[in-house]
């Protein structure tokens, strides 16, 4: 993948949210963390939706759901601020797929790619490898 400069890489699990900054020139990925708040829990997923049960056996899945739902209320006002130009998402199925859930108009349209791999953990030089392969 193509990565402009100054390109913001998101990289999400249920629990956490790193945030890069490409500074490389094209066709270069140079990812620099950029240390941000972490996104205010809104209880705004879908765990509203969810019942402990038989089908949900723990109430890990609603905090999870939480938290991604907050990261894309922090993603989207980062966008509508101008923070955001560009963004890549790489996030595990779960939490991706309740993020896009919540993310506004304005962020989608901003959105390059989305890599469906948890990297949460990953060293930095890995999730620029990913995004530079993808």
């Amino acid at each position: 993948m193509i990565l402009p400069t100054g390109a913001t890489v998101a990289v999400a699990d249920g629990q956490t949210i790193r945030l890069f900054h490409n500074t490389g020139v094209k066709p270069g990925v140079h990812l620099v963390e950029i240390t941000a708040a972490p996104p205010q829990s809104a209880h705004s997923g879908s765990g509203a939706r969810h019942r402990t049960g038989s089908a949900n056996p723990d109430g890990r899945r609603l905090v999870e759901d939480d938290f991604a739902a907050a990261t894309a209320a922090f993603l989207n006002k980062l966008s509508l601020d101008g923070t955001i130009e560009h963004l890549v998402v790489v996030s595990d199925p779960r939490t991706l797929g309740e993020m896009r859930k919540h993310f506004n108009r304005d962020l989608r349209d901003k959105i390059l790619g989305e890599l469906v791999k948890d990297f949460s953990r990953r060293p930095i030089e890995d999730i620029a490898s990913l995004i530079a392969d993808a």
